[in-house]
Order: C-alpha cells, then sequence, then structure tokens
C-alpha cells in the first residue's frame, strides 16, 4: 500500500527502462496492448533526453519506500509553439492509484508549465483510460478532439485535451 510518504524528484536518463517497462506491462494487462507501445514511449524519451530545454521541460518519478510508483513529464509542443506544454508520459501504478498521487503529480506538471511560460497546455490519451479523463476534466482540461483509430493492436478513441495556463 502506498503511503503518504511518496516523494517526487526529478526523472534521470536511469530511469528510461522502468518508465518503458511499466508502461509496457500495466497497458498490455489493462488496455491489451501490443509491443509497438513501449516502442513508442522508449522513443518519446529518446526525443525527450535528445532535445531537452531544462528550464522548459522536465520529468518527474514519484516514489514510495524508494521504489518507483509513477512519472509524468512535461515538454515543449514543438508542433504548437513555444507558449504550448505538453503532458507526457503520465503513469500510476495501480496500488498508487486512489491515494491523490495523480493529483499530485498533475498538479506538479501544471505548476512547472506556468513558471515555465507556457500558456496552455495539451495531453493525448484514448478514451478507454476514463479515470484519466475524469483528473483532467477537474483540472480544467477540456477535451478538444476524439477520433475512433487503430493503435497498438487493438481500436481506441484518440482524444486531444487542452487547458489554459
Amino acid at each position: 500500500m502506498v503511503t503518504d510518504a511518496v516523494v517526487m524528484r526529478q526523472a534521470v536518463e536511469g530511469d528510461e527502462a522502468w518508465i518503458v517497462a511499466r508502461h509496457g506491462a500495466i497497458y498490455a494487462a489493462e488496455e491489451g496492448y501490443g509491443p509497438d507501445f513501449p516502442i513508442l514511449v522508449a522513443g518519446i524519451l529518446r526525443a525527450f533526453w535528445r532535445d531537452l530545454e531544462p528550464t522548459r521541460e522536465r520529468g518527474w518519478i514519484a516514489e514510495a519506500d524508494g521504489l518507483p510508483v509513477g512519472c509524468i513529464f512535461c515538454v515543449q509542443d514543438r508542433d504548437a509553439g513555444e507558449g504550448v506544454a505538453k503532458l507526457r508520459l503520465f503513469l500510476v501504478e495501480p496500488e498508487a492509484r486512489g491515494t491523490g498521487l495523480a493529483q499530485r503529480m498533475i498538479e506538479a506538471c501544471m505548476d512547472f508549465a506556468r513558471d515555465a511560460g507556457y500558456r496552455q497546455m495539451r495531453l493525448w490519451t484514448h478514451q478507454s483510460h476514463v479515470a484519466a479523463g475524469r483528473l483532467y476534466a477537474r483540472n480544467g482540461f477540456e477535451l478538444m478532439e476524439s477520433t475512433p483509430t487503430q493503435a497498438f493492436g487493438v481500436a481506441v478513441i484518440d482524444q486531444i485535451w487542452q487547458r489554459a495556463l
């Protein structure tokens, strides 16, 4: 059981193995995603470390008893321009869900984005992530797009959420 003793620290390059492995395992178990998903996660992380602007981009690892239980990243949306941040790679381990950790993580990410000068934050998810969608809505995100597609070996509905900062 995860307690209040969760600490959030800045992500480092050595965290990649855990981030990729846990995204792959959790999404395979909960969503039926195939092996293309952890490959996508690894690519996102490679681009993050390659293009990192430390004053404008950051990743966090949440730890309980020294073990990772979540991650979240704030990156510049290079397609949308300087003023738009992208929330990426948001994951909370099943045993840490319902503890308030996800709220704490999203607040840290949005606070960082505001302090870094972003005016908006966007994210991409799937409609099947119902609890995440409720969390985004509670935090002022609005659903901007919803598109049925095939991804990672399953039928999904891509969603783009956005909010002003």
